[in-house]
């Protein structure tokens, strides 16, 4: 059985500082592996030890998707080995192209059984990635997903679904995002660190991806999304009312209501 996850390599929204107009500034924002794959990581690492099979990660990206510190901090997630593919032309590449190159490393690794995702991209945030990834491989997608157990070709789903919880049976692959509170990822230590530098990483070129029409191709792959400005949220200005209570608690009371209601505030 091979299970693969999807993880992304992207700055942290925290550590981007935002100036008096608005402007958000990444200039300090370290990437790391996007906040919500280590939950999908730790799904799959505990039905990889239950299964016996093999967990791998698979990324996409510009240049630092494949930097030593973009591996290392991948692969002591737990992954047995990751492949990655890293290309300047990459970066900013939108939803649709992200997911038709992932099912084509998908289709490389081959006899994939599994595919797991994060609920969503630390950066984007679009959770498309997953549905659209589905359906170029042409499997089943299932999102909000909390549990995962079973073997390969029979496995039952656990997931949230309109206020309660789902139960499904899956024959065959399929792609599953996990619920950002699946489970809670372990926190990698020295060990995992160190043995992390022992475990493989392998890195394709786009000529290894013949289905891939290429970043300026064709399928919407070369769609990208551009941030051209930021701005803050327009406030209302303050009325500044002061109402005085005086010895009359009672009107001033009434006063403050009905100066609510005539702001639609109740």
């Amino acid at each position: 059985m091979k299970i693969v996850v999807a993880y992304k390599w992207a700055p942290n929204p925290q550590d981007a500082t935002v100036g008096a107009d608005g402007t958000v500034d990444w200039g300090r924002a370290k990437a790391a592996v996007s906040e919500y794959d280590p939950v999908a990581a730790e799904v799959g690492r505990r039905l990889a030890d239950a299964t016996g099979a093999e967990l791998i990660g698979v990324s996409v990206g510009g240049a630092d998707v494949a930097s030593p510190m973009a591996r290392k901090s991948a692969l002591s997630r737990g992954f047995d080995r990751i492949v990655v593919v890293a290309d300047g032309s990459l970066v900013g590449l939108g939803t649709t192209g992200t997911a038709l190159l992932l099912a084509e490393v998908v289709r490389h690794i081959g006899d994939v059984d599994l595919v797991l995702t994060g609920d969503s991209s630390v950066d984007v945030g679009a959770q498309m990635v997953p549905t659209v990834l589905a359906g170029a491989l042409g499997w089943p997608a299932v999102a909000a997903v909390g549990a995962v157990t079973g073997t390969a070709g029979d496995l039952t789903v656990e997931r949230a679904h309109e206020g309660g919880s789902q139960v499904l049976a899956l024959r065959g692959p399929a792609v599953l995002a996990t619920a950002s509170d699946a489970v809670v990822p372990r926190v990698p230590g020295m060990k995992d660190i160190l043995a992390a530098g022992k475990r493989p990483t392998e890195e394709l070129a786009l000529c290894e991806l013949p289905g891939f029409a290429g970043p300026t191709g064709v399928s919407g792959s070369g769609s990208r999304t551009e941030v051209l400005a930021t701005h803050r949220p327009a406030l209302k200005a303050r009325k500044g009312q002061v109402i005085e209570a005086g010895t009359d608690v009672a009107a001033a009371v009434a006063e403050l209501v009905a100066a609510l209601r005539a702001d639609a505030v109740i």
